[in-house]
């Protein structure tokens, strides 16, 4: 079906009355709605196009902002290459429509890349016969910094290279499709199909079912069980191996974990024994049997490709090579990406698979041979230039192509010097008149010039499957097509649609019913670690806001603050300067600044602002294993705290107490009692305990006028002034306010009921020895717990409190020694932070 003029007129017949696409190009003068479309289709995209407007009523800007919403809700981001924080992701509320017999000539034309990609990799890294028999140049092979030698003589014990193939498609104005780029290297946009596909649902209601569009659940379900059938075992473990949370696209790869029920994984998580990749879990090592990789080769293995790589799993390559793990795709794929190999696609497919290519690739010139170089250097002004191998080389700036024409005189000369020095390091590509689809940009539809991303994988038998859709890029301008999400673009859902409703495509989740299983799955020791820390930032979070509210007089009822007792002030203030949240000397400064600067200051460490930013980069990496709610109210940005105003200060302290209460709510009703629950409970159960040891010393230090003060005090930040009133009728005094503190087993914000509670998920936890005994960790715990049970108030000096904080960081030492990775500085430093 046309996508061009033919689709943009078809949309403003449905919906011109409404006023949606005044100014948009209309058809051609004279011509009919949907030139080159069929009947049914034309009608289809005229009913797709009024129901959008109904659900809209009438304004594309409220249709397009319930779609960002749903995208949001969803946790869609991403990153533009340079920037340091995430972006909400850009889908359009407007899909691509395309015809069922359109799509099955791109679906014939796709699986058949595909196998020709499978015969050539098998070629380049087994008898090597097209460039033998003169086929190929040896120079297109040799000359990609994505040629591994290491594979050669290695074929995979599969007997498969690609697992996973992605096109990138481009449809001119009269409908014709060319690949633009194969990728087989990542498998980037995939999961982004998918959360586009549930953001549009949640705008549009019954619209898909209503449409005939065809889902890809099934498309889903088949690619893992290829993944799984490829390991030769039954029910493997296959995990998704990510560069970790800083990656450009990790955000989609947390969301495709999830969805595909795949564990997420880092280099560190994994290690390789005796040619079989384990991951490090809190229960020991256990077998990974695949993995689906989103890292390039030279970073998967430092003792086989890039030795300077931090993220990748030191023998792993052996292992892979070995038949001790599988993986999507298999080391060295990247070769068939170059740009150079475009220029020899069609004779390949003839030779490789003796038919004539149905989707050809955009026509190319490696300027590796004299005549083609020749050719690019004669028609610079007519072409595309861009690196032959997907890599930056001298006179063109980046890996995207540039239109010749644009090179003005001092540029085009250094090219052309640049050419003639190393012509094969250029190819030249004829440039692309791209398609245009309808994009709601503030509140108007109009044109963008699209490129559609198409996947394909492998199913259980071996067979290809193509996605019944894919991932439309629109542009935000009319320049050369690129394949990242620059600024300004936008994405879009592909609607394939039959005539009549087609049963095999109405599923909408991954079928099968699994064995019955309870518990959380593995959880790595580093998924551990960070859960851990986790809570611990969100506990001392919470505290210094606690100590930040007592301060600025906002205890239970008002008249025990701070201003009744100017030691027990100072006794606060020194307490934030303990943990950084407050400046040094702080003692004598004015309140309100000094507590302005504990609540937002990026520049100290324990600040409110601080520790949020600490956990949501701790979070960052545990993005599939938060609820969607969870995950809503972690990133959610703290507002800004007017610090000149002690009013506004205290709105801006309940915004953050409420925000914390509900944190505590969801993690509460909502997490599933996992060894994952338990770690991050067990961080907030240490953080508290070993602030109330701290609270509780400092505050006890208080006699005399003050010294009721200081229980009032210690009350509040314990959030025990409730039940002290209900028990006792009378104001704080400093011992049955110490002994609902610390002791009482029945207080959750008791020191006794922390150290109880530790106690308990750690015997929950799995343990990695044979003899029964208790392990270390659990065995300090027990030991704490029971002179706590055994105390009474007169036994808790300050020297015994001093002495449980002291125990309390050992104790975290050790659970760290036994759960989780010993290598990872970062959390030795969050550890030196805390403590």
């Amino acid at each position: 079906m046309s996508t061009s003029p033919p689709a943009r007129s078809g949309v403003r017949g449905a919906a011109r009355a409404r006023g949606w696409l005044d100014g948009y190009p209309a058809a051609p003068e004279g011509g009919d709605l949907f030139v080159d479309a069929p009947r049914w289709v034309a009608a289809r995209w005229k009913a797709v196009a009024g129901e959008l407007a109904r659900l809209g009523e009438g304004d594309a800007a409220s249709l397009q902002e319930a779609t960002s919403r749903n995208a949001a809700d969803l946790g869609l981001t991403f990153r533009v290459t340079g920037d340091e924080e995430e972006r909400a992701w850009p889908v359009n509320a407007m899909p691509l429509v395309i015809g069922a017999e359109e799509w099955s000539r791109l679906e014939r034309g796709l699986v058949q890349r595909a196998q020709m990609l499978e015969k050539l990799a098998a070629d380049i890294y087994g008898e090597q016969a097209l460039v033998k028999q003169g086929h190929l140049p040896a120079a297109v092979i040799a000359g990609s910094p994505f040629f591994v030698r290491r594979m050669i003589g290695h074929p995979p014990q599969g007997g498969t290279f690609l697992q996973v193939y992605s096109a990138e498609l481009a449809r001119g104005p009269r409908g014709q499709w060319r690949v633009l780029q194969d990728r087989v290297r990542l498998a980037s946009g995939i999961g982004y199909t998918l959360e586009n596909r549930l953001a549009l649902s949640r705008t549009t209601g019954d619209l898909l079912s209503a449409s005939h569009v065809r889902r890809t659940a099934g498309f889903f379900e088949d690619m893992r069980d290829g993944m799984a059938a490829a390991c030769g075992r039954e029910r493997p473990r296959v995990a998704l191996l990510t560069p970790g949370r800083f990656n450009q696209t990790y955000a989609e790869q947390a969301h495709l974990a999830r969805y595909l029920g795949l564990p997420l994984v880092e280099g560190r998580d994994l290690s390789v024994i005796d040619n079989r990749l384990y991951v490090g879990t809190i229960a020991g090592p256990k077998r990974v049997d695949g993995v689906w990789r989103w890292l390039n080769t030279d970073l998967l293995d430092p003792l086989a490709f890039d030795a300077r790589t931090q993220i990748g799993v030191p023998n792993l390559f052996e292992a892979w090579a070995a038949g001790g793990v599988g993986m999507a795709n298999a080391p060295g794929s990247e070769v068939l990406e170059s740009p150079a190999l475009a220029a020899f696609m069609p004779r390949l497919c003839r030779i490789l698979l003796g038919e004539e290519p149905i989707l050809p690739s955009i026509a190319t010139w490696w300027c590796g041979q004299a005549s083609e170089g020749a050719t690019v250097a004669r028609r610079l002004d007519q072409l595309a230039l861009l690196p032959a191998f997907g890599q930056p080389v001298e006179g063109l700036l980046g890996r995207d192509p540039v239109a010749g024409a644009r090179l003005c005189e001092e540029p085009r000369a250094l090219f052309l010097e640049a050419l003639r020095r190393r012509p094969m390091d250029y190819c030249g590509q004829e440039i692309v008149q791209l398609s245009t689809a309808p994009a709601i940009i503030e509140g108007t539809v109009v044109p963008r010039p699209f490129t559609l991303r198409a996947f394909v994988a492998r199913r259980a038998d071996g067979s290809w499957t193509v996605m019944p859709g894919g991932f439309a890029r629109l542009s935000s301008d009319h320049a050369l097509p690129t394949t990242m999400m620059g600024e300004g673009d936008l994405s879009a859902d592909v609607w394939v649609v039959d005539e009549k409703a087609a049963e095999q495509h109405q599923r909408t989740t991954l079928s099968g019913e699994p064995p019955i299983s309870r518990g959380g799955g593995i959880l790595a020791s580093q998924a551990a670690d960070n859960l851990y820390w986790f809570g611990r930032y969100n506990q001392r979070a919470e505290i210094v806001l606690r100590v930040v509210r007592s301060l600025l007089g906002n205890s239970m009822e008002g008249e025990s603050g701070p201003s009744g007792s100017g030691a027990v002030a100072a006794t606060l203030l020194r307490l934030l300067e303990s943990w950084g949240a407050a400046d040094p000397g702080s003692v004598g400064q004015p309140i309100e600044s000094v507590c302005g600067r504990a609540l937002s200051a990026n520049d100290l460490g324990g600040s409110v602002a601080s520790l949020l930013k600490q956990r949501l980069d701790v979070g960052m990496s545990l993005r599939e294993r938060f609820a969607r709610d969870f995950w809503r109210i972690v990133s959610r940005p703290m507002p800004s705290v007017p610090v000149s105003r002690p009013q506004a200060m205290l709105a801006s302290a309940r915004w953050l107490g409420e925000h914390f209460s509900a944190l505590s709510g969801l993690v509460s009703e909502n997490m599933v009692r996992s060894a994952a629950w338990r770690f991050l409970k067990i961080g907030e159960r240490i953080e508290r305990a070993q602030a109330i040891c701290r609270m509780a010393h400092d505050l006890a230090a208080i006699v005399g006028e003050g010294e009721e003060s200081a229980s009032g005090v210690l009350l509040d930040l314990c959030d025990s002034q409730i039940v002290y009133r209900t028990r006792y009728l009378t104001a704080p005094k400093p011992n049955p306010v110490r002994d609902l503190v610390l002791l009482d087993p029945d207080n959750p914000r008791a020191l006794a009921f922390q150290v109880a509670d530790i106690v308990a998920h750690l015997q929950a936890l799995p343990s990695v020895r044979d003899d029964n005994v208790p392990e270390a960790p659990l065995r300090a715990a027990r030991a704490l717990l029971g002179e706590l049970q055994a105390a009474v108030v007169a036994d808790l000096t300050p020297a015994r409190l001093r002495s449980f904080e002291t125990r309390l960081f050992a104790l975290s030492d050790a659970i760290s020694q036994r759960y989780f990775l010993q290598f990872d500085r970062e959390g030795a430093e969050r550890r030196t932070r805390l403590m």
